[in-house]
């Protein structure tokens, strides 16, 4: 699934590449970029970041395809509704990146790769499936900057899940983490995913749903696409009958690796709750998915570093607190930049796809040998 890899220099060293991050994740309210030098390995150097939302219009076609994909018994045709949306995703990270760079004084020279995620619409990975829209070799000629995308292939295709993709840049930057052990990274956005690492190794799984079924629901009753800052669940009451039932879906209980899709759950009778009750019950079906994430850790965390947009979220990050037996931080307090961990993860990711070194391992994904994965497409 790799081609053009750049050979090591004669030195056997590997020089640092500048990279765009592209992240447009399952909550698909907005396109993350960040910059970042790195050698794809333990040199990894911030520069900026920056985000640009989706039109209320933009996000109702996204969610359109989304749902007519899952209709889908095979295949998602790129034609109708998701060729639109696949035209719409290329075209608005062509201009989300042409805008970055004139923002920040930068031109297309300035940069060595975009490392181009797509837009998932469909992830089914016990079918061994997924869908992420989008075009990396028109990308490639609209910015006129060589691109990786297509990052999940080579994974299912070598046996894994195609997610979490995000873990071995974790595990980079925990590296970093002086005097730390027993680290669980958390990113909580559309669905929520963890990377466990310590000295012995590391584990990376989906721990269920994160912020998609909350800010679903805030949209539906309010039109609002979040609960801002929790305060909706914070004056509601957790319906435990129902968080029993949904608790009780068999993914909980399979074993790591594993990933799910956003729509991976029946959230059976929350229609009947109020809304501040229905946000309650959701923020604690998350919360739930976690401590039941915990059991399957080889040892208790003894730091939660939280990313994602859920950490702007004070009663999650209070619930949390509260549950986990180990401390509970931001991204922000462990000096990485929360916001744009994911865009980062990308164009890291990126760049050990240039290099040919694994982007997946058998810990992380259940793929069957440490992979090497993303497609070049040169501008």
């Amino acid at each position: 699934m790799v081609n053009n890899i750049i050979p090591k220099s004669s030195d056997n060293e590997t020089k640092s590449l500048t990279a765009i991050g592209l992240m447009s994740g399952t909550s698909m309210d907005a396109i993350d970029l960040a910059i970042i030098k790195s050698n794809g390995e333990d040199e990894i150097n911030f520069g900026p970041s920056g985000s640009l939302d989706y039109t209320m219009a933009e996000r109702s076609l996204l969610e359109s395809a989304m749902q007519k994909a899952h209709a889908c018994d095979g295949p998602v045709p790129l034609t109708g509704v998701f060729a639109e949306a696949a035209g719409l995703v290329t075209q608005k990270h062509a201009y989300a990146v042409k805008a970055f760079l004139k923002d920040h004084g930068l031109s297309a020279r300035d940069i060595d790769l975009l490392g181009f995620h797509g837009q998932t619409i469909l992830h089914r990975p016990d079918e061994k499936y997924t869908c992420q829209i989008g075009d990396g070799r028109a990308l490639a000629r609209l910015s006129g900057i060589d691109v990786v995308g297509d990052f999940r292939s080579a994974d299912m295709l070598a046996g894994g899940q195609g997610a979490p993709l995000a873990p071995l840049y974790h595990k980079a930057l925990s590296a970093k983490l002086l005097g730390e052990d027993n680290i669980a990274v958390l990113n909580i956005g559309g669905v929520g995913n963890v990377t466990f690492v310590n000295a012995e190794g590391m584990l990376a799984f989906d721990t269920g749903p994160g912020n998609a079924l909350l800010d679903d629901w805030m949209m539906s009753k309010t039109g609002r696409p979040l609960d801002a800052q929790g305060e909706t669940a914070r004056s509601g009451v957790v319906h435990d009958e129902l968080l029993s039932v949904w608790m009780r879906h068999p993914y909980f209980n399979k074993a790591a690796p594993k990933s799910l899709d956003r729509h991976g759950f029946d959230t059976f009778g929350l229609e009947s709750l109020s809304l501040e009750d229905g946000a309650a019950t959701l923020t604690a079906f998350t919360v739930n998915s976690i401590l039941k994430a915990e059991t399957l850790l080889a040892a208790t965390p003894t730091t939660w570093i939280i990313c994602g947009g859920a950490r702007h979220n004070d009663f999650m990050m209070d619930y949390l607190s509260r549950v986990l037996k180990g401390k509970v931080m931001t991204a922000e307090a462990a000096d990485w930049p929360g916001d744009e961990l994911e865009a980062q993860a990308f164009a890291w990711l990126a760049i050990r796809s240039r290099y040919g070194l694994p982007l997946t391992l058998p810990e992380t994904t259940g793929c069957r040998q440490p992979t090497i994965g993303g497609v070049f497409y040169s501008s």
